[in-house]
């Protein structure tokens, strides 16, 4: 029988109210840019973005930037939202109707959203047909993102809740077997999945954090990347921290105007990824945050990522993919993933960033492919 999806899956369309629009406008308009420092005039972005990326781009989201477009193309997917214990979950569905089709859940992290995966869902669309894709492809906004509500205020929220949430969304689509995949935090959430939900059969990811074999034994590009986390971890995990220790703080910070937001999430988009992505792309991710004041409710996780005490991480034993993009903050040498789970399905890319759905949608499509057809095991 063809797929039907249950009626807890509520169809949505994005909309935002043009009092929304003009609001942002106008505190857009009325942010001051600081006065040019020897720091923000280095071409480099050693120390953040520049004055002139500011600048420009403030200038770009006022008179170029087109919101309805980009919101027109979010809603040219099948979205819905789902009510699971409290908090409304956000998900783009493609569902297929083909008998065993796998069920994939794929999942951002900060400072991304379900964004990040549009371009493999539109690789999805002209690759297949419902009668003949291979997967259901389901994009979740992790809970406290842009999309699915923010958090509840009257208690702490873990990473361990999320992938609770998650599989409760798998749950109620009517999949009592299913693959998670997910880079960043999404990542993190697809490994508890792994380790903790009998339902989900393995995953793939983008990022782990994987010990470094011994230097001198690495091929040249495994020590360039290394070299390249080292300098990051010097000099561009101070973010982290004040998420870590101070997020109230930062919070009222980053959140009070939009250009607050453009700098501290803009940098990271421009840092993290091999080439810059679209300015179209980077804004239509800072609009969500702004319009859903994701931020500070998303930066939770990094209370434990940061923690002096944070446990080891667990082994995985479930069959576990990993693909490796090349400018990615932690290197993903085999060698060293292969300690920390059971892999069954690796691929190095030297191209690609943080951001590998965003920017190298082929590339990973491919691979998840490649390892779905490794793990799943339809059904006689």
């Amino acid at each position: 029988m063809p797929y039907s999806i249950p009626a807890s899956a509520k169809p949505f369309t994005l909309n935002v109210p043009d009092k929304d629009l003009q609001e942002l406008r106008q505190l857009l308009q009325l942010s001051k840019v600081p006065p040019v420092t020897w720091e923000s005039l280095q071409e480099d972005r050693r120390f953040g973005v520049t004055h002139k990326w500011i600048t420009e781009t403030k200038d770009y989201w006022l008179n170029k930037y087109d919101w309805r477009a980009q919101e027109k193309q979010i809603n040219s997917f099948p979205n819905y939202t789902m009510e699971i214990d409290g908090v409304n979950v956000h998900f783009i569905g493609l569902f297929s109707n083909k008998q065993n089709a796998a069920p994939i859940v794929f999942m951002h992290g900060w400072p991304g959203s379900f964004i990040e995966f549009l371009p493999m869902a539109n690789l999805v669309r002209s690759k297949y047909q419902p009668d003949d894709q291979p997967y259901h492809f389901i994009i979740a906004s992790l809970p406290g993102y842009p999309l699915s509500e923010g958090l509840p205020s009257d208690k702490d929220w873990e990473l361990t809740e999320t992938a609770r949430i998650i599989d409760k969304l798998m749950s109620n689509l009517g999949f009592d077997k299913y693959i998670a995949q997910g880079g960043d935090v999404g990542s993190m959430v697809a490994g508890l999945l792994s380790l903790k939900y009998e339902n989900c059969v393995g995953s793939h990811q983008t990022l782990i954090r994987a010990p470094i074999p011994e230097f001198e034994t690495l091929a040249s590009f495994e020590q360039q990347a290394v070299l390249r986390a080292n300098k990051w971890r010097e000099s561009g995990t101070g973010y982290g921290i004040e998420h870590a220790t101070r997020p109230s703080t930062i919070g009222f910070v980053v959140s009070s105007n939009p250009l607050s937001v453009l700098a501290w999430i803009g940098e990271k988009f421009l840092e993290w990824s091999d080439q810059d992505p679209p300015l179209d792309d980077i804004l239509t991710n800072i609009s969500l945050y702004w319009f859903t004041q994701a931020f500070p409710r998303s930066i939770h996780p990094y209370r434990r990522i940061f923690a002096s005490n944070r446990p080891d991480q667990e082994y995985i034993s479930k069959p576990t993919g990993y693909s490796w993009f090349g400018y990615e903050l932690f290197p993903g040498i085999k060698a060293g993933v292969e300690k920390v789970c059971n892999l069954v399905s690796y691929r190095q890319h030297e191209r690609g960033g943080h951001f590998a759905a965003l920017e190298r949608p082929e590339e990973l499509l491919e691979d998840v492919e490649e390892y779905v057809q490794v793990v799943w095991k339809p059904k006689s």
